[in-house]
Parts: C-alpha cells; sequence; structure tokens
C-alpha cells in the first residue's frame, strides 16, 4: 500500500474535543456496544485478546479470565464517594497505583478518564471504555470485562471492595494502549504475597523502600509558636504508615489545639493516609514526579498562563536519525524546529520557556526488542535565513542551550530563558541511525511562534536548453550523433531498449562511480520525462538535452561523494537534491531512502539517477497542470491515474 502522508507541522495545543477511537474497526465503544445489544452477545476485544499473549512477554502458566459481572452484585462502575481503596493481590508496580490513586483526587479529570456511560447494569454487554491524554490528544480505548485471575482472585489491581471493578478495568485499558500488562504495568510474574513483600524492604519509620507514594496536600501548623510546614502523603496500599513525627500517634499532635488538629483531618485520614513535616520528606524521598495537566486538556475555556506547541516527529535511520552534535556528519541532518521569541517576560529582558521532549511508544514497541533511546536536545541562534542547516552551520558555531543531559527517560525536559529572537532547537537520539517517534512540546510564557523547518517543498528547476544546430555541435556531441545514428537507424528515434544500450555502453566506462545497470523501466522513464512529441521515443536534439543533464547529474554524484567510494550517503542526499533544484520534506526524503537506498544507507549512481528522473518528472507533470495556482492542483480520478502511469 502506498504511503500516505498527513504533513505532521506545529500544532497549538488541543482544545477538548471527543477522543480519538482506537480499535482496530475504526468503531466507537457506542456502536461496538450497540452492535453486541442487537446481537445478544458479551463484546470479546480481538485486539486484546484474554490469553497470556496479553499479559506477559514469555511463557507463563495460563491465567484464567472471568468477566467482572460474574461477580455477585458488581457496583456501578465509578461511584462518586469513591475512596480508592486499591491493592493488588499477587503482583503489581506501585507506580500505577499511586497514579491512579492522584486521579482521584481530581473529580473532573478521573471523569474524563473513566467516563460514565457504562455500567454493569441496563446496557451492559461486556464491553468498557476509558480515555487516556496521550501525545497531546485524548485517546479512546476500548475493552472487554474479562479480567485475568488466579485461584479465584483477580491477579493485578482491584479495589477493596471485590464488587467494584473500574479500577482493574481502567488497568486493562491501560495495558492495552502501552502493548500488554509487562512492560510497566506488571513486570514480575505472578507469585504469593510473602515473596511480593520481600521485594519491598520496610525502614525503621514505617516507609517501604523503593515504594510509591501519593502527595495528597500540604499545610501548615502552629506549634509552640512556630510555623510548621506540613506535607500529606497516602500509601495507595494503606497498610503501612509512617512513624516518626507528625504521624497520627506521634506526641507532637498533643500540643495543637483541637480546632487545629479539627482543621488538618487529624483524626479523619484514610487508612495509610499521614502527615509528616516536610523537612522529614525532603529527607526520606529521593523523587517526586508531577503530573502537569495543562488546563485546556480538560476545559476549552480555561485561563492558562503557559503558551504550549506541539510537534509531531520522527527520527529515521538513513534521513532524519542524525545523533547528537558529537556526530557533525549527520547531526545536521536532525528535525530542525524555528523558534521564535517575540516577547519578554513581565518585567524580564529574557524569555522564559520550557521545552520537553518524549519518546512515543517505547514501552509497547518493548515487545520487539526496543528500549527506551538516549535523547535530548540542542539550542542554536538561528541566521538570517528560512531553511534547513547544513553541516557547515553546525561545524561553526555553539549552541545557546541544550537539554541538561542526554539520558534514557520518556521525556527529558528543562525550562531556559534567552533574549528575544529566532532559534533552531534540535530534538536527537545521541547515537546516529536510531529510530523513534517522537513529540515535541514546546511551553512559553508569553506567545511564541513555531515552525518545522523540514516541511518545505520548494521546485527550482532551469528551463529545459534548445538544442544546439547541427553546423554548431561540438566534437563530443558529433560524436553522439555519429552513435545516435547507429543505434537509432533511419528514424533517427531510439526506444526504451536502445536507450538503455546507449547509456550502459557509456556510463560503464566511467570508473569513479559505482553503476549496476539501467532497466528498461528506467529508460521508459526517462523516455517520458524528455519525450515532447508524445511517442514513446527519444529524438537526437531530446537525448541532447537528457545527456546535458546527466552530465550535470554525474557531477553532483561525485561531488557529494564524500568519501569518494563511489557511491552516496542518504544523509547527504538533503544536500544533493537541493543543488539540483529539488528543496524537499523531511518526509519525501524518507520514501526516497526506502525506494532507492541499499541496507548500507548508499546509494548507487544508477539509483540516483533513478531518482532524480522521477523527482523532475513530477514536478515537470505538476507544474505544467498547476497554471493558475503554484501550489494547489485539482484532479478527478481519470487525471490522477493518467497523472502516476506518466511519471
Amino acid at each position: 500500500m502506498p504511503y500516505f502522508y498527513r504533513a505532521p507541522g506545529p500544532q497549538a495545543h488541543p482544545v477538548p474535543k471527543d477522543a480519538r477511537t482506537t480499535h482496530s474497526s475504526g468503531q466507537s465503544f457506542e456502536q461496538l456496544r450497540q452492535e453486541c445489544l442487537q446481537r445478544g452477545t458479551l463484546f470479546e476485544d480481538a485486539d486484546f485478546p484474554a490469553s497470556n499473549s496479553s499479559l506477559f512477554y514469555s511463557e507463563r502458566p495460563q491465567v484464567p479470565f472471568v468477566r467482572g459481572h460474574i461477580w455477585n452484585s458488581p457496583h456501578p462502575l465509578l461511584a462518586h464517594n469513591e475512596n480508592c481503596d486499591l491493592c493488588f493481590h499477587f503482583a503489581g508496580d506501585c507506580w500505577l497505583l499511586a497514579a491512579i490513586a492522584s486521579l482521584t483526587l481530581n473529580q473532573k479529570a478521573l471523569a474524563r478518564v473513566v467516563p460514565q456511560d457504562q455500567s454493569f447494569g441496563p446496557g451492559y454487554a461486556g464491553i468498557f471504555h476509558f480515555q487516556f491524554w496521550q501525545h497531546s490528544e485524548w485517546l479512546d480505548v476500548v475493552i472487554d470485562d474479562r479480567l485475568p485471575t488466579f485461584r479465584d482472585r483477580l491477579v493485578f489491581l482491584h479495589s477493596a471492595d471485590h464488587n467494584e471493578f473500574w479500577s482493574a478495568l481502567l488497568e486493562k485499558a491501560y495495558a492495552k494502549g502501552h502493548g500488554g500488562t509487562s512492560p510497566g504495568v506488571m513486570q514480575r510474574p505472578i507469585q504469593n504475597k510473602e515473596n511480593a513483600a520481600e521485594s519491598e524492604a520496610r525502614t525503621p519509620f514505617g516507609l517501604i523502600k523503593g515504594h510509591a507514594y501519593t502527595v495528597t496536600g500540604t499545610d501548615q501548623v502552629n506549634f509552640r509558636g512556630q510555623k510548621i510546614e506540613l506535607i500529606r502523603v497516602r500509601n495507595p496500599w494503606g497498610q503501612v504508615e509512617w512513624n516518626g513525627s507528625w504521624s497520627d500517634s506521634s506526641p507532637e499532635w498533643r500540643s495543637v489545639g483541637p480546632a487545629e488538629q479539627k482543621r488538618l483531618c487529624h483524626t479523619a485520614l484514610d487508612d495509610g493516609e499521614f502527615w509528616m513535616a516536610f523537612k522529614d520528606f525532603k529527607a526520606h524521598f529521593d523523587k517526586v514526579e508531577i503530573c502537569n495537566l495543562t488546563p485546556d486538556a480538560l476545559e476549552e475555556d480555561a485561563v492558562h498562563k503557559w503558551e504550549v506547541t506541539v510537534h509531531q516527529g520522527s527520527w529515521v535511520r538513513g534521513s532524519t536519525a542524525g545523533g547528537c552534535r558529537n556526530f557533525l556528519d549527520t547531526f545536521w541532518t536532525n528535525p530542525q524546529i524555528k523558534l521564535s521569541l517575540t516577547e519578554k517576560d513581565e518585567g524580564q529582558e529574557q524569555c522564559s520557556f520550557l521545552v520537553a521532549l518524549m519518546q512515543k511508544d517505547r514501552r509497547k514497541l518493548k515487545r520487539f526488542g526496543a528500549n527506551m533511546l538516549t535523547i535530548g536536545y540542542a539550542i542554536y541562534q538561528c541566521p538570517d535565513k528560512d531553511e534547513h542547516l547544513n553541516k557547515d552551520f553546525f561545524r561553526y558555531h555553539a549552541s545557546q542551550a541544550r537539554s541538561k543531559t542526554f539520558i534514557n527517560l520518556r521525556e527529558v525536559s528543562d525550562r531556559f530563558k534567552l533574549p528575544p529572537g529566532d532559534y533552531i532547537l534540535i530534538p536527537s537520539t545521541f547515537e546516529p541511525h536510531q529510530e523513534a517517534d517522537f513529540c515535541l512540546r514546546i511551553f512559553s510564557e508569553k506567545k511564541a511562534i513555531t515552525r518545522d523547518m523540514d516541511g518545505n517543498v520548494d521546485i527550482d528547476l532551469p528551463e529545459p536548453q534548445k538544442p544546439t544546430p547541427p553546423d554548431q555541435e561540438t566534437e563530443e556531441e558529433q560524436r553522439f550523433r555519429a552513435l545516435f545514428e547507429q543505434v537509432a537507424g533511419e528514424d533517427m528515434e531510439v526506444t526504451a531498449e536502445e536507450l538503455e544500450y546507449v547509456l550502459n555502453a557509456v556510463l560503464q566506462k566511467k570508473k569513479d562511480i559505482k553503476f549496476k545497470k539501467l532497466s528498461p523501466i528506467s529508460c521508459k522513464n526517462i523516455i517520458s520525462l524528455m519525450d515532447t512529441s508524445g511517442n514513446g521515443k527519444l529524438e537526437f536534439d531530446e537525448f541532447k538535452v537528457f545527456w546535458d543533464k546527466l552530465k550535470q547529474w554525474i557531477n553532483l554524484f561525485l561531488r557529494f561523494d564524500a568519501d569518494k567510494s563511489g557511491t552516496m550517503s542518504t544523509y547527504e542526499l538533503r544536500t544533493a537534491l537541493k543543488a539540483a533544484g529539488f528543496q524537499l520534506s523531511s518526509h519525501l526524503l524518507q520514501l526516497i531512502v526506502l525506494r532507492y537506498a541499499d541496507e548500507e544507507l548508499q546509494l548507487d549512481f544508477d539509483d540516483f539517477l533513478n531518482c532524480l528522473v522521477r523527482l523532475e518528472n513530477a514536478s515537470r507533470v505538476f507544474q505544467a497542470l498547476s497554471t493558475k495556482n503554484k501550489e494547489f492542483i485539482h484532479l478527478n480520478i481519470n487525471e490522477f491515474i493518467n497523472l502516476t502511469m506518466n511519471i
């Protein structure tokens, strides 16, 4: 199937709207549910089968799956008084538990993630859906309610109330969206409680090493004439609590008045929730992760301070996977985003902005051996030109700012302050030739303008030269006329087969380029480009024009054969094509590399020639059709097929 291209470009942070359906059928949750109700069947999700293949990347004992409605009297999917008593029976990563516990503290966000249009009551069809904010868009993930069990108990995440299934179904939907439970949602095989407990050691202060907690609030308390900063923390498992200063039974509370204790809900905290001094929090916890839910992710009319722009892109081996600045020969081929900072911060001389680079879908690809790549970015002062910067620019110019480090994390983010002006932001992997999709977000206090420098297409082809009159031909042209007459015969026209013989005979004598052999199809493409009469043959004057063009292309090939190997690296292709009159987008370059390059990312001259012939042919046809508008053409199906058959 041909590649169908939709320009990525910069995107303003989108306002909330219906989530994009992700089911392979293209049907929405409601369409799938109605289909099941009409058939009288329960939904079975073929995209995420109820089998071990959805749970593990390696062989495990078979795990039975049971539907949620089989348990006695299941509750409505999500009660409004949800207190988030969640736990794992056998195995699991507590970070997911902590994240869901945090989500329940924001009812608006929870209602968006867990839609209220579903239940085990009327309209039940064994199908549920959940929505996730991923890569700056809402995704609607549909699942069936078959849940994995072990010894008649849910294997993974579940509510403390055994008749509530929203958390288990939410985890299943999250796992489906990330390619299975093993990569992040579940990383340990089913094991007994004793083994699970041993993996996380309890400290003398009642905290569990390597465990994820949820921060539920901060406050100050009057204590013996001083203001003490407190932080409220929750262990999502709800069984083990902090026993140090300001814990539930600590002596510090005796010096706090009843009104202050009531205000801080000292005696009404949920099981597993506790206060601790902020200084103790800093001493006992190593890392805090904050999810910045931008207001426009949930509300259309929210007033927010930061402007957000999103770029979706890819590092593709052979065209845009250039690696970091250590690899100068390929670094310049990375995606380049122009950032224009136009307004200073209030009362400041500089502009604040934050850059967040995220590599996409690495967990989903883990089953295919993909790991997190080492990623980062650099920011350069933009010269007074509006084009993709070449290798020489980076040879002589240092970056103005960069990510603090290149690291193998899902997302790398840093905050910067730079003077107003134009900058080029280059996201990259550390090593070249590594492939991944990425999402680049730029947050700015004031309005910033961004533009993808790799999406421009500009064709600048010279007018074809007029043929030289016979009496003014050079000695070389006279020799070619003699050869042409010998091959063409009396009609002085060559067919594709005859052109193949002539060109192969000439090009195989050139020792400084690697040349396999032009095929009949290649020669037909050449005739399609040069044939002005439309008879499928080349006259001598048409052949002379092509020969001049061919000599220019040979010189271009030799010029960009950097190592004099007789081949051209695909990373030099962008510059070589631009020198030939073709400024192409990164997506077009990627398609050319896929079609013409070998496994070593090299092009022989015949590949380069075929590429140029097809590019010029397509460009000439477009120019002929776009008489009124130089950027667009309108074709019916007959015209479109006719165009593609002539390229």
